[in-house]
């Protein structure tokens, strides 16, 4: 497996992005998510092979798949799976912070890339967008205000977990600044420490010489 290419892919709280990338056969990509405690992230992707022919990407033929990994702040696996060359994760977030979102491509035909690469149409959907409202709609038979209704209340609540996480990302903070204060105080103490130390060993020293010649 080649060595990951990280990026960073910041979402707002109030919607998804969708995206594409294009990886070679070995290569692993991965994606930062900063995702709130107890959320729920969906994931659907779809591949297209490159065609050297028509020189156009077509839709990924069978035999091609997608292994994705998702780790939590801890580096704690969180889902780690194989699927088809078109596909939908899911997971919910059980530790506020930075997620790790990778993903590669697996074969099970030895000549499948030949050298080609791949795109990879990702969209990732967190929070109360993860929600199919029109299904719930159906599913309880819900009318447009209750449906409504419901809507504002699941946003009422991420908003919530959203604060609960910048409290808990400031109080992170907060005692690494503490933390690298006092690193820094200490560090201080001891440069004056050393300091004086070596103007009294030098002030001996020198006395010592005087004495020695006779010049005191």
């Amino acid at each position: 497996m080649g060595r990951p290419a990280l990026l960073l892919l910041v979402m707002c709280a109030a919607g998804s992005q969708g995206l594409y990338f294009h990886i070679a056969e070995t290569e692993k990509r991965c994606f930062i998510e900063e995702i709130p405690n107890e959320s729920m992230v969906i994931g659907n992707y779809r591949t297209q092979m490159w065609d050297k022919q028509k020189e156009v990407f077509l839709p990924s033929t069978p035999g091609l798949g997608m292994h994705v990994e998702v780790k939590d702040p801890d580096g704690k696996v969180v889902l780690s799976r194989q699927y088809g060359s078109e596909g939908r994760f899911t997971f919910t977030s059980h530790t506020p912070g930075e997620h790790q979102i990778c993903l590669h491509s697996i074969s099970t035909r030895m000549a499948l890339f030949a050298g080609g690469k791949l795109r990879v149409h990702l969209d990732i959907q967190v929070r109360e967008h993860a929600n199919n409202y029109p299904e719930t709609a159906a599913k309880d038979k819900l009318t447009e205000l209750q449906l409504r209704a419901r809507q504002l209340l699941d946003q009422v609540e991420q908003i919530q977990k959203e604060q609960d996480y910048q409290r808990h990302r400031e109080e992170r903070f907060r005692l690494t600044s503490e933390s690298t204060n006092q690193r820094v105080l200490w560090w201080s103490i001891a440069q004056t420490v050393i300091l004086i130390l070596t103007g009294i060993w030098q002030m001996r020293h020198l006395k010592s010489f005087f004495e020695a010649k006779k010049l005191v």
